[in-house]
């Protein structure tokens, strides 16, 4: 695709990715929206593809998006929810299934100018992927391309535990080969569970192997399981590091 971020004045923000669905990109997301926005940002989120939606076919809601308003206390009109969810399906299924299904195929270019339209109106973009990189969005294009025209630094949100390593490691190789900038990993522990000598090693081995700084480590907590609640322990020393994830996740929202 010859339509870059930086050429259309989009590169104002983070794009947050995942290793998979349900790894905890919306958290991550709601976390960096929040803290821009304590620190006198103005940035607001954005959702350029969400399945799963609720409500009446016209006023669809992006349950992602709504997550991340609410935890920004931000109430914006439906001209600007649009905007920020500019491609919304019922279907809780891939991308490109559910446009399929829709009959209303997703325009990476529609995309870009509901982003370029967000910022004339504020300072940065928290934008949220759909699933991880290689997820369909129409015949030809995938998520990865979506990301390529946003042109924004990346956050990865990975799992501690088995599969991990090669979950990851293949993201952030797949992100280097589309020359992204990549801020670092935020590890999300999504399921209850003991942090043990596998998920131990395997943040080591990612902070030896990635190339990227693990920038938090999440513990698992029931209410945000359930996205009823959303404080990030920032506070806590990273596994591995004498830092706290708040120093770590400085290079993010500052």
């Amino acid at each position: 695709m010859k339509c870059g971020g930086r050429e259309l004045g989009l590169a104002r923000g983070v794009f947050v990715t995942g290793t998979d669905t349900g790894v905890g990109k919306t958290l991550v997301a709601s976390a960096i929206l929040r803290a821009w926005r304590k620190a006198g940002v103005d940035a607001v989120p954005m959702k350029p593809v969400q399945t799963g939606c609720t409500g009446p076919a016209d006023r669809l809601r992006a349950p992602d998006l709504d997550v991340c308003l609410k935890a920004a206390s931000l109430k914006v009109p439906s001209s600007l929810y649009a905007q920020m969810a500019p491609y919304r399906y019922r279907p809780a299924c891939s991308p490109h299934l559910a446009a399929l299904l829709a009959g209303r195929p997703i325009l990476i270019s529609r995309i870009l100018a509901a982003g370029r339209a967000l910022l004339r109106k504020y300072d940065r973009l928290v934008v949220e992927g759909a699933g991880g990189l290689l997820v369909p969005v129409g015949r030809q294009y995938t998520m990865l391309d979506i990301m390529v025209s946003f042109g924004l630094p990346v956050v990865v949100v990975a799992r501690p535990g088995l599969g991990t390593l090669n979950h990851t490691l293949m993201t952030l190789e797949m992100l280097r080969f589309r020359r992204l900038t990549v801020l670092g990993i935020v590890i999300n522990q999504s399921k209850p569970g003991r942090i043990g000598r596998i998920e131990t090693d395997n943040i080591r081995t990612l902070k030896e192997r990635g190339g990227v700084p693990i920038l938090a480590f999440l513990p698992y907590k029931r209410s945000r399981a359930g996205m009823n609640g959303l404080e990030v322990p920032l506070d806590r020393p990273c596994p591995g590091s004498r830092q706290s994830m708040r120093h770590s996740f400085r290079r993010v929202t500052s």
